[in-house]
């Protein structure tokens, strides 16, 4: 489980990348929140929980390891989509916006309820 975490977070950091790329070429940054959170939660934080399984594989060999992952690979790219389109004027997309935040945040749950009921101490 730790290295699809890692390997999906790679993803991330090239469409990121590809993002911050493109808005510097076309010098127009209103993305920038999207680039950013692409960055953010998907690279640096799916690499960390990627790292964080593989010191503790008690923890991602769990049901909330896999329903975790599934979450915020489910809900981060139309969350990102949304939130462009929300950057970009479609005010509509607020709730939605939030209804993807909300989920985010309970997918982040799992993964803390299973770190701190499953990451032991080696022997």
């Amino acid at each position: 489980m730790g290295l699809r975490f890692i390997k999906i977070a790679v993803v991330y950091l090239l469409v990121g990348t590809l993002l911050g790329v493109y808005m510097g070429m076309k010098e127009v940054f209103t993305l920038a929140p999207v680039h950013a959170h692409l960055n953010l939660l998907g690279w640096v934080s799916l690499a960390l929980i990627g790292i964080v399984y593989h010191l503790y594989p008690a923890a991602a060999e769990t049901r909330l390891a896999r329903i975790h992952f599934w979450i915020h690979n489910l809900v981060l790219p139309p969350f990102m989509v949304v939130l462009a389109l929300f950057l970009t004027g479609t005010t509509a997309a607020g709730p939605i916006l939030g209804i993807f935040s909300i989920v985010m945040v309970a997918g982040l749950a799992c993964f803390a309820v299973n770190l701190y009921a499953n990451a032991k101490p080696s022997p």
